[in-house]
Formats: structure tokens, sequence, C-alpha cells
């Protein structure tokens, strides 16, 4: 079992968002995950080599077949994780099968260039043999990071699938649910309510408790609304949420 350690983040709203730092054994999940993809997609590459040098041997095997075949493999080493990255928000196929993501270490989504940053040094991250420097870094890290972490400021944090968030994110408002003047609620709180939809069902109940209720008092003073308690102060969040979804707030940032 890991240890728990948590990057704790406090926001511009006086609000401590915990995420639980990945140690060795997940990311290791993580990486046979990717290295297997990897394997089966460099032998898919193999066989597709073979089958074109044959039907090729009649007219004489090309040289550019085989560069094009060194560049598939040298992509599919070095650039599979940052593509990846880059493009699911953090994730590569390995580590969403394990429910981790890479993050900033203060709590922002990574870019493309945090992504080919980091897995710059993965090279040197898997010397001498399955990945020890990595695996040294982590062990003496307090944030588990990897050299590459250091370098792109990353971390890779547990992203436990929540279940019951889905739900209220594809829901429509509620017709009963009293209508709230959101073009007060501000894109970066819009996006703290997120987060915390998105983390609260891995959450100790008090520290969700008391998140749910600083982050509610917020927008409650903003709306001129009063909200008493759990589980009101997470209903008048979804209905605050809801409410800007409908109307096209969301998109529009």
């Amino acid at each position: 079992m890991e240890p728990l350690d948590k990057l704790t983040i406090d926001t511009p709203e006086q609000t401590a968002l915990e995420f639980p730092l990945a140690g060795i054994g997940s990311r290791f999940v993580a990486m046979a995950a990717d290295t297997s993809i990897q394997i089966l997609s460099g032998l898919a590459l193999l066989i597709l080599g073979a089958i074109m040098g044959q039907t090729l041997s009649l007219f004489g095997t090309p040289q550019w077949m085989f560069a094009i075949l060194i560049i598939l493999f040298f992509l599919l080493y070095t650039a599979y994780f940052a593509i990846f990255e880059a493009i699911w928000n953090g994730q590569t196929p390995g580590k969403r099968y394990a429910q981790l993501r890479v993050m900033k270490d203060d709590g922002r989504p990574i870019t493309a260039y945090d992504s080919v940053a980091r897995n710059l040094l993965r090279i040197v991250d898997s010397l001498p043999l399955f990945y020890g420097v990595a695996i040294i870094s982590v062990l003496f890290s307090k944030q588990n990071k990897r050299l590459g972490d250091f370098v792109a400021g990353t971390v890779v944090v547990h992203e436990k699938a929540v279940e019951a968030a889905r739900p209220f994110l594809d829901a429509q408002v509620d017709a009963t649910a009293p209508a709230y003047d959101v073009s007060l609620v501000s894109h970066d709180e819009l996006q703290l309510i997120e987060a915390f939809f998105q983390r609260r069902d891995s959450l100790d109940p008090a520290l969700r408790g008391s998140m749910a209720a600083q982050i509610s008092n917020r927008i409650a003073g903003k709306l001129r609304v009063q909200v008493y308690g759990w589980p009101r102060n997470e209903k008048f969040l979804e209905a605050v949420h809801a409410q800007c979804r409908a109307g096209g707030r969301l998109r529009q940032d």
C-alpha cells in the first residue's frame, strides 16, 4: 500500500485543495500498461514492415521504407508519452488505466510544452535499468517527482473516478432551483467549483464539508444569498454550476 502523500494547494479563494500523490506502485502499473502498448505497437510495425518488404522485394526494397520504420520506432518510444499527455490532459493510456494524471505542481493542467519538457529526461530516468534513476528520485522527493517532473514543474496524482459527479456535470438545470445571477461568478470561481466536484468523493468527509462550506460561502456572498450547512451548500454549488452551463458560460470560457 502506498503512503498517503498529498499535495496541498491554496487557491486564491483561500480554499485548500488536496491531491493524493502517486507513488512508485501505481506509477509502475501505469508504466507497465504503457510499455505493453508500446511493445505491441512495435510488433505491429515489424509485421507491417515485413509485409511491405515482401511486397516490394520484387522491385528491390527501397531504403526510404527502412528510414520510415526507424523514425516510427523512435517516435513510439520517445514521443508516445509526450503526445498522449498533451492531448489527454496529462494522461496516457496507462495512466488512465491506473487512474493517474500529470498536473502542474500549482494545480494547473499541463501544457504541450510541459509534456515535452518532462519527457525529454525519460531516457535519463530509465537508467541504468527499469527506471532506476526515476525510482531513486521518487523515493527521495517530497512530492514523488522523477527528474522530468523537476524540469517541467509537474507532479503525478491519483485521480479517482468520481461517478457521482458525472451525472451532475451532464445534468440539466433543476427547474425547482432558485434562479441566481450567475454573471457575478468569475471564471476562476467556476474552475474552483469544478475542481471540488471532481475531487469531493475522494476527500475525507470533514475536509469535504469544510471545502464545500468555504466555496459556497464565497459564492453565496457574491450572489447575496444565504446557504446553511451540508448538503445544502453542495446543492447550491451544483445549481450555480448548472445555471452557468445552461447559460453558455462554460462553453464561452
